[in-house]
């Protein structure tokens, strides 16, 4: 008889998990009889309670504190990680790198194993199937040769026929099931009955390959089934026929394990597991020194130019070889000579300007003190002398105060270009030195016919400060939004919040565009050279002012609208030397205060407010155009 090719089933059936049985006519477990143990575990049954109680709150608790410092250490790496990520390019690129390679190792990894796996199992199969035409052949061939008629020599024909199947330990490692086709329309030879391998059983078999086998002819099929053995399961692979014998048709399955394939592709992972570890660990390595290569003169040049923005003028990069990186470090070199050699002569042109102005100064103060007090004893006569020469003295002491004045505020530019400015500060309520300067320019304000108001917290505004520079802050600008105030209202400001506190004098006058308000704080610059400068100024008040606000580490800001007035915003923060990120008041809000504050309460005992000041500065203001 001969043998068709195999058909195999597409279903793999799940492996079936023998489970022990237990033996039948085993006797009952006997449970003696005990003493009554009710009372002893009334005497001690609430202790144990309160004890078992006690350990699960404590063991509760230590899983808590170990769950927060989990917490924390993880908490603590993925900040350390990203702070690395965000720092160091050269850990950037290696993470990127082992991360594509770990991504690639893996994807080529599967796809190995996939073909190996796929390779092992159809070599098997193939070897299975093979072997399985051949047995199943040779028992046809004896079963057909067969010269048997009592029921000892069948039993024993079929079963050391069927004996010769089983093969396990071998190679081939085979098992057999040999049973008759159920629902004959001849029947079967009582004397041959089921048999199989001694442990298994017909639960190795999956339904769909005995329906497939009943259904054939001599058409040979397989399934992928598992095999029990000791502790679990093994992958195996179940191939059936048909035989015949004394007219009755048998089903004929073999069984063949190949978890030796398994170990084999097991073997293999690992192999390739080990393999993926170690190149990804040495392309990290590879990785790490090629980008130190690259990285290390960019960290150099980084250091050397910090050194060099610090002052340092003198430091430079070192240059090995003549790659790239060698010649960007010899052209960082030559512009850091080239600077080096600008800002040299800058500085020396600038020492040579601040000493100059120092000395003509110092040297101007004799000469002019002379000059002042001449200028005063004519002025004090004046009214001795004709007309003209009355004008006469009264210009010349005009001049020489504005002359003064100029010269002294030379002297203070010239000991901030020398960094000698120093601060000396101390707690002070900023609302109530406001106050005093409002009061100070009433002369200045009837003058002009402009109304200031002031607006402020009743309690006060204390910030630690230099009240000597705030005020000459403070009185610079104020005179200066009198002078350009068009004679309309000045509305003065004052907040504070829990970090720094803020002024901000809004004159409604002729008012800034953004390229004035840009250069507002530069000496000497004046936003109209014809227009007449009637305080007196010496054109450096804000550039002083400047200079003051940075020595308290604070802010002085200008913006205004051509012919809508100007805002200039004084912000200082609460401590000295403090920092702060907002400003309590906007710089850029055209609209008045509310309800406006009485001077008064801002004023110290010793400097009350008289009722001219109060009535004309703080009367109430309207909602319409101010004036």
């Amino acid at each position: 008889m001969t043998s068709r090719p195999g058909k195999a089933l597409v279903r793999v059936l799940p492996a079936a998990v023998q489970t022990p049985r237990s033996m039948e006519g085993e006797p009952a477990a006997v449970v003696p009889e005990t003493q009554d143990t009710s009372g002893v575990l009334k005497r001690y049954g609430g202790r144990g309670g309160r004890l078992v109680r006690l350990f699960g709150l404590r063991t509760l608790a230590l899983l808590r504190r170990a769950a927060r410092m989990l917490w924390r250490g993880v908490t603590w790496l993925g900040g350390s990680l990203i702070h690395r990520w965000r720092r160091s390019l050269q850990f950037r690129t290696v993470l990127v790198t082992v991360l594509l390679a770990s991504v690639a190792l893996v994807a080529v990894g599967a796809y190995l194993s996939s073909q190996i796996a796929s390779n092992l199992f159809q070599e098997r199969l193939h070897q299975a199937e093979s072997d399985t035409r051949s047995s199943v052949a040779t028992v046809q061939n004896t079963f057909d040769g067969a010269q048997v008629t009592d029921r000892a020599s069948v039993q024993k024909l079929v079963g050391d026929t069927l004996a010769a199947l089983d093969s396990r330990g071998t190679q081939l490692n085979r098992r057999f099931v040999f049973l008759a086709v159920p629902d004959q329309t001849q029947p079967r030879t009582r004397w041959v009955d089921s048999r199989s391998s001694n442990d298994i059983g017909l639960s190795v078999l999956p339904d769909d390959l005995r329906e497939a086998v009943q259904k054939a002819g001599h058409e040979q099929y397989w399934a992928s089934t598992a095999l029990p053995i000791k502790g679990g399961t093994a992958p195996a692979i179940a191939i059936g026929n048909k035989v015949s014998f004394n007219g009755s048709v048998y089903e004929l399955y073999l069984i063949y394990d190949i978890s030796s394939a398994e170990t084999t592709l097991n073997d293999i992972q690992s192999v390739l597991l080990i393999g993926a570890g170690v190149l990804v660990v040495l392309i990290g390595v590879l990785a790490w020194y090629v980008t130190s290569a690259v990285v290390r003169p960019i960290s150099h040049a980084a250091h050397v130019s910090e050194n060099l923005a610090s002052g340092q003028l003198q430091e430079r990069m070192l240059v090995k070889g003549e790659d790239e990186v060698a010649r960007l470090g010899a052209s960082f070199n030559h512009m850091a000579a080239s600077l080096q050699e600008q800002i040299t002569q800058l500085n020396t042109l600038s020492q040579m300007q601040q000493r100059f102005v120092s000395d003509v100064s110092h040297e101007l103060r004799t000469p002019l003190t002379t000059v002042r007090m001449a200028a005063d004893v004519l002025y004090e006569s004046r009214d001795d002398f004709d007309q003209i020469n009355k004008r006469s003295a009264e210009l010349l002491h005009t001049q020489v105060e504005r002359f003064q004045s100029l010269l002294a505020d030379l002297l203070e530019i010239s000991r901030y270009d020398a960094g000698a400015a120093q601060l000396d500060a101390e707690p002070l309520d900023l609302a109530a030195l406001m106050g005093r300067v409002i009061e100070g320019a009433e002369p200045v304000a009837h003058e002009y016919g402009s109304a200031v108001r002031l607006h402020a917290p009743s309690e006060g505004v204390v910030v630690e400060m230099d009240a000597k520079r705030i005020e000459r802050i403070l009185r610079n600008l104020l005179l200066n939004a009198l002078e350009h105030g068009e004679g309309r209202r000045v509305d003065v400001t004052v907040a504070a919040n829990d970090e720094a506190a803020a002024v901000t004098v809004r004159d409604y006058g002729l008012g800034l565009d953004p390229a004035q308000a840009a250069r507002v704080f530069d000496r000497f610059w004046r936003a109209d050279p014809a227009r007449a400068r009637s305080t007196g100024g010496s054109g450096l008040g804000l550039s002083i002012a400047l200079a003051d606000t940075k020595l308290h580490n604070g802010w002085l800001e200008a913006r205004g609208r051509k012919g809508d007035g100007s805002t200039f915003r004084l912000t200082l923060p609460l401590k000295a030397g403090g920092t702060f990120v907002e400003s309590p008041l906007p710089v850029d809000n055209y609209q008045p205060a509310e309800a406006p504050v009485s001077l008064p309460r801002f004023l110290p005992p010793a400097l009350p407010a008289g009722p001219g000041i109060a009535e004309q500065h703080f009367e109430e203001i309207s909602p319409e155009e101010p004036r």
